[in-house]
């Protein structure tokens, strides 16, 4: 008698599997770090490439030897520090918006008539302090004016927290001021949506044989006989894609100017690169023009040489 194997189809570590609530991903856990700066940045989704670069990982077959490898493209416009949110504890102790936020934020926002200087003297007794930054998608080329707003958390002490973030209020931060190339990012973001899908597509359910019972694109079995309800373990139909995602150390292998990138006609689904880019090896969740946010990592790969490699070809 043949070995009976079944295993199970799909993963049960991600559940429910239902849409995501907003198009850009939400930060859960934010690593520590002493350097006093952003720990996070955000940009979009370009597109893929291939380069060839000099092999310095250190213990690869080719070690040393030119190789090809796919990246990803993600334009990274400045982002604008939109106000301060200060915390006592896990609770919001105040919030102060900047006074020159672009109209754009109007969209996302209601903007302050008038400046609170009582609020600003709060943030003292915080302790903890995390900026509110807006994304500017009008220097991009995705025609979209309308930008996102979320929280990014500060590395150093809680003084310097204060210092740093009263010292950028109203001001931009450029990828380079938060990365560099080289560094691990831990990437943040909604998967491309496929709608609502059988679970053949949907967990790898094999299709069964043509004189089964019933139905042939479907799970055999749906659990015990007489269920008082269905068991969320067993494959069924439903949606499908446009979930929250993170994907831990992808390594940033350079960020490139827009004349390093482009090619004649830009990228398909996309445009034209206008600002600096980030180039990460491999793929990332997400289809074209969707917002990626990337943050310091949480449990950095020792694995992976902290140095950039050396580039040789970017292909256009």
């Amino acid at each position: 008698m043949g070995r009976i194997r079944n295993p199970r189809r799909g993963t049960i570590q991600f559940w429910p599997r239902k849409r995501s609530d907003r198009i850009y991903a939400r930060v859960r856990y934010w690593a520590e770090s002493k350097d006093v700066k952003p720990l996070g940045f955000a940009g979009y989704k370009t597109g893929m490439t291939h380069i060839m670069l000099v092999d310095n990982r250190k213990n690869s077959p080719t070690k040393g030897e030119v190789i090809s490898q796919a990246v990803t493209i993600v334009e990274c416009p400045p982002i604008k520090v939109a106000g301060i949110r200060a915390y006592s504890g896990n609770k919001v102790l105040t919030d102060v918006l900047a006074q020159n936020l672009d109209k754009e934020a109007g969209r996302k926002l209601k903007l302050p008539k008038k400046k609170k200087e009582s609020e600003l003297d709060k943030i003292e007794k915080a302790t903890d302090v995390r900026l509110i930054v807006q994304t500017q998608p009008k220097l991009t080329t995705i025609g979209k004016k309308k930008p996102e707003i979320f929280e990014i958390a500060l590395g150093g002490s809680i003084a310097d927290k204060i210092k740093f973030a009263k010292d950028v209020l109203g001001k931009e931060i450029s990828i380079k001021d938060v990365f560099k190339e080289g560094n691990h990012v831990d990437i943040h973001a909604i998967t491309k949506g496929k709608g609502f899908q059988g679970p053949v597509k949907r967990f790898g359910v094999m299709l069964r044989q043509h004189k089964a019972e019933k139905t042939k694109r479907g799970p055999a079995s749906l659990g015990p006989w007489h269920p008082h309800h269905g068991n969320y373990s067993v494959p069924h139909a439903g949606q499908m894609g446009y979930h929250q995602r993170l994907e831990a150390n992808k390594w940033i292998m350079k960020i490139a100017e827009p004349n390093e990138v482009n090619g004649k006609a830009g990228f398909g689904r996309y445009g034209v690169v206008k600002n600096s880019a980030l180039l990460l090896k491999g793929s990332i969740a997400g289809p074209a023009k969707r917002i990626i946010r990337m943050t310091q990592p949480i449990r950095p790969n020792k694995k992976i040489p902290e140095d950039a490699p050396s580039i040789q070809f970017i292909a256009k």
